[in-house]
């Protein structure tokens, strides 16, 4: 099954994320990505003004890791979060700007993805950004908390967010200042992350500068993907799998 697609369209690198399994997270979606990222990676001459942005097909943008896949296992549960992990930091030193054009929900670690990206866009119809974890009863782990820190400066959203398990609609996120733009339909969403994109591209920059500039400012995630907390959850997890 294909797990994503890349487009590239002039300067934009466009990835999608394909399939009818919620887009959940898994090893091979996370390496499908990667594999993705790698071959963008290899435009070594065509980075500088590039710019990536990050979509999905269907009700989901991604629904977080694949429980199910994982099950009880300590061993699948340890790999699923090293290779989102790795992910994350492709993603910070990544070479160019980032869009994540959210059309559906966004959802435990399927959110922590899409907020590590630089500029987010959000459908205002459907989806929502939830951290569903003290919903399903799952530890937080340290370096997740990490990156909602960076990308949520309100502390009572914040709270809310991550003790209330609140869903955020596009329109509140938007007053919130966690993401940069909604629009009123998917079409419209894609549209407004390809204009975004294309404003970007004008500036410009230095990928490789752009890439260090932004681990500089991400430095405290950088430093807690480090650490896998995961197999300390195994029995929560199994709690959270029979729930679903």
């Amino acid at each position: 099954m294909e797990m994503c697609n890349l487009e590239k369209r002039g300067k934009l690198f466009i990835l999608t994320l394909t399939g009818e399994d919620e887009h959940r997270i898994n090893p091979a979606r996370i390496d499908a990505i990667r594999s993705a990222l790698n071959q963008i990676r290899s435009h070594s001459t065509s980075l500088s003004g590039s710019v990536l942005i990050t979509t999905a097909h269907g009700k989901f943008f991604s629904n977080g890791y694949d429980l199910s896949w994982a099950g009880s296992s300590s061993d699948k549960i340890r790999l699923m979060s090293s290779k989102l992990r790795e992910l994350v930091a492709d993603l910070i030193s990544f070479p160019m700007p980032t869009v994540a054009a959210i059309t559906g929900h966004a959802c435990a670690a399927g959110l922590i993805f899409a907020f590590c990206h630089d500029y987010i866009v959000m459908r205002k119809d459907r989806g929502f950004l939830y951290m569903s974890e003290t919903d399903i009863g799952l530890k937080i782990p340290a370096w997740f908390i990490a990156v909602i820190s960076c990308k949520i400066g309100d502390a009572k959203v914040r709270r809310d967010v991550v003790l209330k398990a609140k869903k955020l609609t596009a329109e509140q996120a938007l007053e919130s200042g966690i993401i940069d733009a909604a629009f009123d339909t998917a079409v419209e969403t894609a549209e407004g992350a390809v204009e975004l994109g294309e404003k970007l591209v004008k500036n410009g920059w230095n990928g490789q500068v752009y890439g260090e500039n932004r681990k500089q400012l991400y430095r405290e995630i950088l430093d807690k993907l480090g650490v896998d907390e995961t197999t300390d959850d195994v029995n929560n997890v199994a709690i959270a799998t029979s729930k679903m």
